[in-house]
């Protein structure tokens, strides 16, 4: 007999195999003799009562074999000779556009400007340890792109951009592990994502695609409205007639590239703040309503949300059980980010605590038209990069201190690699964002008891939330509209945020391009 089953269980069932099956045996009413299959369909924690919850969704088999349930991994045929799509980026966008276009038949080109996931470690390292930042290759730039080192989260809201469920069964088949097929949020670990990016890549090549490393793009080619070639660092040139641009959020000089050639660009609104830190026990006992979350709880997260004079102030990537790391793209600026190994198992959590850019900030960089947040952006990077003594060491303040604008007289011990040093971060800060933080951290202390603490310290500057310029495209072809051929896609287009949309808008850009190419 088969039956679904809806239900709220305790922690230990929901989250080990053996006693959920003991669970639902007694649940059943189930006698020793009867057997019984359980497939866990879907999980997720309810933190809201005094007791934590797990609701879980499965379908259960009594005295029955099941059929067998496997999702059916990708099948992707032989390209080599078809027609190619440059791809040029291989973060997520790049790496599912290039999927896809291989699903279509066509042979993807990538053309990453950074190194492969192996030789890129060196450079986080030379980061971390020496403060020195190689701009074709950081935690934002290298294979994977950002997303390689962005903690590997595969939540998103974006259920109508496409087949949420296809890109995590291709996660899977590329080596992750089931429960992302299960978990509300699931998560893979940036301890986990290299191995699976280099099983994509393989994918790839064993296809009859290409990956180049190394290869950054510096300038294009059009003629009469059209994408006709690409330049690449060294001289090399490429003729080409259809391209998707997935180049990731910080890859400035992309934006400077097109900017100088009067192709259309736009502000986008984003947000900016710091990254808030705080021992990882403190916020398991503020959301599981206990001392300790016990053996089965996974460590907790938060979400958190204010209107602060007008604007949204809001958590941002947050990474329980995670590290703080330097994200900067280019020597003389630093920028904080978060991550999460696949155990969430170090003592700290982190995430961003932003605030909203609007176009009345940006009016000392105007006359820089659509690249005015950009200009904005670093500019505080920069500020924070001086404060910081001029290396990646990061200012910090307590955030009671903080808040009441208290210099900290010491600092609390931090995953932040490179190092951390007290500094007023009002002096850091825009005005417009240093206000509303200061009154949202209150807020939040008001709606997470004990949020608001002296322990928690916070990191600037976090700035990377998404990009500050919008690369448009026509709503039905996915081209630029003044560039055919040309396909902005992902994050860096300002058309995803996070792995799964832009996982999801690399494939709807590769489709776009199948279309035209057989139009």
């Amino acid at each position: 007999m088969q039956r679904e089953l809806q239900l709220a269980v305790p922690p230990d069932a929901g989250f080990d195999s053996e006693n959920l099956h003991r669970y639902l045996s007694k649940y059943l009413s189930l006698s020793h003799e009867q057997k019984l299959h359980v497939l866990l369909r879907r999980r997720s924690i309810d933190a809201r009562g005094r007791q934590v919850k797990v609701n879980i969704t499965a379908t259960v088999w009594i005295d029955e074999i099941p059929p067998e349930s496997k999702p059916e991994h990708p099948q992707y045929p032989d390209v080599q000779g078809k027609p190619e799509v440059i791809v040029i980026g291989a973060g997520p966008a790049g790496l599912f556009a290039a999927l896809k276009l291989i699903e279509k038949g066509l042979k993807p080109i990538i053309l990453e400007r950074g190194k492969d996931v192996r030789a890129r470690r060196r450079d986080l390292a030379a980061i971390n340890r020496e403060h020195v930042v190689n701009p074709d290759s950081n935690y934002c730039f290298g294979e994977g792109g950002a997303g390689t080192y962005s903690d590997g989260k595969l939540y998103t809201r974006s259920n109508k951009r496409g087949d949420i469920a296809g890109v995590l069964n291709t996660f899977f088949a590329h080596g992750a592990v089931e429960e992302i097929l299960v978990d509300t949020h699931p998560h893979i670990g940036t301890n986990k994502l290299p191995g699976i990016i280099v099983s994509m890549r393989e994918t790839i090549l064993q296809c009859g695609g290409e990956v180049h490393f190394n290869s950054r793009v510096e300038d294009f080619e059009f003629q009469d409205g059209k994408l006709k070639g690409i330049k690449l660092i060294g001289g090399i040139n490429i003729t080409c007639s259809a391209a998707i641009l997935a180049t990731g959020h910080s890859a400035r000089d992309i934006y400077e590239l097109l900017h100088q050639k009067n192709v259309l660009l736009e502000f986008k609104p984003y947000a900016l703040g710091v990254r808030a830190e705080h021992p990882q026990q403190l916020i398991d006992q503020i959301q599981y309503h206990c001392d300790s979350r016990g053996l089965y709880l996974p460590p907790a997260s938060y979400s958190l949300v204010n209107q602060v004079d007008s604007r949204g102030v809001y958590s941002f990537c947050m990474c329980p059980g995670g590290i703080v790391a330097p994200c900067a793209t280019s020597p003389g600026e630093i920028v904080t980010n978060g991550w999460s190994p696949s155990k969430r198992n170090n003592p700290f959590a982190n995430s961003g605590i932003v605030v909203e850019i609007k176009p009345e900030d940006l009016k000392s960089f105007e006359h820089r038209g659509a690249l005015a947040g950009m200009d904005f952006q670093r500019s505080i990077e920069q500020t924070a990069w001086l404060a910081g003594g001029k290396t990646q060491t990061a200012p910090a303040q307590r955030m009671a201190d903080f808040v009441q604008r208290k210099i900290s007289s010491s600092l609390p011990e931090s995953s932040y690699q490179p190092g951390i040093k007290s500094v007023n971060l009002h002096e850091v800060l825009p005005k417009s964002v240093a206000g509303r933080l200061a009154k949202a951290f209150v807020a939040f202390g008001d709606k997470m008891k004990g949020y608001y603490t002296n322990e928690a310290v916070l990191h600037a500057v976090e700035s990377r939330t998404s990009t500050p310029v919008r690369i448009p495209r026509d709503a039905e072809t996915l081209m630029h509209p003044e560039i055919e051929g040309l396909f902005p896609c992902g994050e860096g287009a300002g058309f995803a945020g996070g792995i799964v949309s832009a996982a999801m808008d690399g494939q709807k850009c590769a489709d776009a391009a199948f279309r035209y190419l057989n139009s």
